[in-house]
């Protein structure tokens, strides 16, 4: 009794704590992703696609998952934020980010593994291999390289070393303040850019994590604003995300997809304060419209489970284009078609089953006890009572 009183209270806790349209948001990145890579692998070339070009809005997934690593910065630091910015301890930290995002990983890459062997591979290095057990299992895919089992995993190692990094990151924004945090991790990127043949550095398939956690500290900096005085609070946020995302978008536009595609290095930082103010303006409900949209049922019910989209949508989708489609359909666009009919649906309702199963049980219990113990209720059936225990316990 006591143990559900207590997981039920932590519950509630977590409701009051929650800042609404966040998870609407995740989910609907969730969902660009994988609409990307529907296009991706439906037309060859990229980034010069043969797609139509009016569907070159769908080729901006690495912005999609530079927008879940702000995202992640600016969720993970909304309770330091409301306690000074402190932490709470490292350990505990890392504890709980490895029991959410480990068990739902080690799933999907169990049943990546045995779709990229035996149905459809999933990288042109060839199947999976000892190395991929080994590099995947450990989310060390960021340092060392292997054939990858799903081509979403790149940014999982990503993220895992910038939980790593995120007591350190704190700690110097509770010490030295937000302006010397931003500094002191983007100026060494830029300089690295700029020392660059051609200022562009070249990007291998790892290594990325040094490069992006200019974006991560950008979301931890602007989580701030859920804490900030309420004249900072009501300034219009999302206006500025606009006229900061101005620039870069019109650059986009002039150069071309090619062009951006080529330049992420340099685009990942430019969009990053965009992205941290709209995730700041909706942190403080505004604009009312599009918050109704990412609070709607539907939408904020998509980002319970985004995480687990994320995982397993790439290796469904790869099999439809790859494995299905060729008996029904010709390539190109009415591959594309075939893919978003059959592929999406598939994905969503199977990341959502998927979900159910890896990622909510351990959403719900914080550890094994708590997880294992309505199995050991079921087995040992009602408790006996003792002498002393004739009467039911109250409430």
């Amino acid at each position: 009794m006591e143990s559900s009183r207590t997981v039920s209270s932590d519950r509630a806790a977590h409701r009051r704590r929650e800042v609404p349209g966040l998870e609407g948001l995740r989910g609907l990145a969730a969902l660009y992703v994988l609409l990307f890579h529907c296009w991706l692998y439906t037309f060859p070339g990229y980034p010069d696609s043969s797609a139509p070009w009016w569907l070159d809005g769908l080729m901006y997934g690495r912005l999609a998952v530079v927008f879940f690593l702000v995202l992640s910065g600016f969720s993970l630091a909304i309770p330091a934020a409301r306690h000074g910015w402190r932490l709470g301890g490292a350990g505990r930290f890392l504890r709980r980010r490895a029991w959410r995002i480990l068990p739902p990983y080690w799933a999907a890459l169990a049943m990546s593994l045995v779709i990229a062997s035996f149905v459809v591979p999933a990288s042109h290095f060839g199947p999976p291999t000892g190395a991929t057990v080994v590099v995947y299992g450990l989310v060390a895919q960021d340092v060392f390289t292997a054939p990858t089992p799903n081509g979403t995993f790149w940014s999982i190692g990503v993220e895992a070393e910038l939980y790593l990094l995120f007591p350190l990151l704190l700690l110097v924004r509770r010490r030295l303040g937000a302006v010397v945090l931003l500094a002191g991790v983007t100026l060494p990127v830029v300089a690295h850019g700029l020392t660059a043949p051609g200022a562009t550095p070249v990007e291998g398939n790892n290594w990325l994590t040094p490069h992006l956690a200019p974006v991560f500290a950008a979301g931890l900096a602007g989580a701030g604003i859920v804490v900030a005085p309420a004249r900072v609070r009501r300034l219009p946020w999302h206006w500025f995300a606009v006229l900061a995302a101005v620039p870069v978008a019109a650059l986009a536009a002039v150069k071309g997809p090619v062009w951006t595609a080529d330049h992420y290095f340099w685009v990942d930082l430019a969009v990053a304060p965009a992205m941290t103010m709209l995730i700041s303006a909706v942190a403080t409900g505004r604009p009312a419209l599009p918050l109704r949209l990412l609070t709607a049922r539907p939408v904020r019910g998509l980002g319970g489970f985004s995480y687990s989209l994320y995982l397993v949508h790439l290796p469904v989708v790869m099999t439809v284009i790859r494995r299905v489609a060729p008996r029904f359909v010709s390539p190109g666009l009415p591959t594309f078609w075939f893919t978003l009919v059959l592929a999406l649906p598939a994905s969503v309702l199977g990341a959502w089953l998927f979900a159910r199963i890896f990622e909510a049980p351990f959403k719900r219990n914080r550890s094994w006890k708590s997880l294992l113990a309505p199995g050991r209720s079921r087995i040992a059936g009602p408790a006996r009572p003792g002498p002393a225990e004739t009467t039911p316990a109250g409430p």
